[in-house]
């Protein structure tokens, strides 16, 4: 069924009533903090055999190359401490190997879309250790892992690891970036292996060409620790794929959630309120159990602080692979143009990638 369809020949609404993302205000202990720190849903299956290289688009494939072998350099002995480490990593922690000669880390540099988050997770699963020993979070996961340990305990949980991946490295922060970079300091005194993705700091208007320098310039003193790979090509997400599907109208929206088990219902000026009162690292945990989202009267977003929040939850349902079906405007018109232009013109185009993907599988639902 189209977005066309009269609303005089929509079947009447039958089901449960759906549920809501502005009636969930989640709490998220600390013990499920550091148990979450493994690849999300969409990336659990993903390895270096299944990254499809553009064949346009030589540094793809050298990219996988460089983290094979970078994944087999982390498969070094362990010292056993005396077994198993402890949940925060007190006692019989695992000690981690001391750094070897060369980079220890790696920094994944392009545009959105070209399967940074899919080879930093297929690292993840390549590195020959226990899943404890490894952790992989996005860097907002990372410091509210710190605001909810400490500093130090997060230094003693992690230290014992023997990579740690971060996504989404933020560079818009300098207050969270010198903390991180602090963090990370300490982790690679204690060998750890360090691998990150990142955005462009306000004012880099390239998709990813000032990243590198930034970042690098960003982690201080840890910059002789990593070797960057450059990632060039076009979003994967859309290669090949048609135009994004239309908005539906407010009825066929409505129906499909009440139909829909496990999806929720909301109009969109009221979810972007109710994100406001939740903060960003507990986005993920607003999204459990839900097997859909719809929402009405998609707009165009008021503020960049609003526009932000709104990224984070996008990339939430698509690390958990929520379809996302909705009226309004087009997804593309999520963003002003000045937003667009702007500082944080990555994050927004990310967004609209990773909703328009959502938005096309969430067709199946419209019937």
């Amino acid at each position: 069924m189209s977005s066309s369809t009269p609303a005089s020949d929509l079947a009447p609404i039958t089901g449960a009533a759906p549920l809501s993302l502005c009636a969930r205000e989640p709490h998220v202990p600390a013990d499920r903090l550091v148990a979450e720190m493994v690849p999300p849903p969409r990336f659990d299956s993903v390895r270096f055999s299944t990254y499809i290289p553009d064949p346009n688009q030589p540094s793809q494939t050298e990219a996988v190359r460089v983290l094979e072998s970078f994944a087999a350099g982390l498969g070094g002995a362990h010292a056993t401490g005396g077994g198993r480490r402890g949940f925060f990593g007190f006692g019989r922690a695992a000690k981690a190997p001391k750094t070897p000669a060369g980079p220890r880390g790696v920094y994944l540099d392009g545009g959105y879309g070209v399967g940074k988050t899919h080879l930093l997770a297929s690292l993840w699963h390549a590195t020959p250790a226990a899943p404890e020993l490894k952790a992989f979070g996005t860097f907002v996961e990372l410091t509210n892992l710190v605001g909810a340990l400490g500093f130090q305990q997060t230094v003693r949980t992690l230290s014992g690891h023997r990579l740690l991946c971060i996504d989404e490295f933020e560079l818009d922060d300098p207050g969270d970036t010198v903390l991180v970079s602090t963090l990370l300091g300490k982790l690679v005194e204690a060998g750890v292996a360090l691998a990150a993705t990142s955005n462009t700091l306000p004012g880099k208007l390239g998709e990813g060409r000032f990243a590198a320098a930034d970042f690098l310039r960003e982690i201080q003193g840890l910059s002789a620790h990593f070797r960057t790979l450059r990632i060039d090509g076009e979003d994967y997400r859309h290669r090949g794929l048609p135009e994004a599907p239309a908005p539906y109208a407010d009825e066929q929206v409505t129906r499909a959630a009440h139909a829909t088990e496990g999806a929720s219902l909301d109009a969109f000026p009221q979810l972007l309120e109710h994100l406001a009162k939740v903060h960003p690292s507990r986005y993920g945990a607003l999204t459990d159990g839900l097997k859909a989202v719809c929402l009405t009267g998609v707009a165009p977003v008021p503020d960049q602080s609003t526009a932000l929040r709104l990224v984070v939850l996008a990339d939430r349902l698509y690390d958990r692979e929520v379809p996302v079906l909705a009226s309004g405007v087009p997804f593309d018109q999520l963003f002003s143009e000045e937003m667009l232009n702007g500082g944080y013109r990555k994050k927004y185009f990310r967004a609209i990638s990773r909703l328009t993907a959502l938005a096309r599988d969430a067709q199946r639902l419209v019937r």
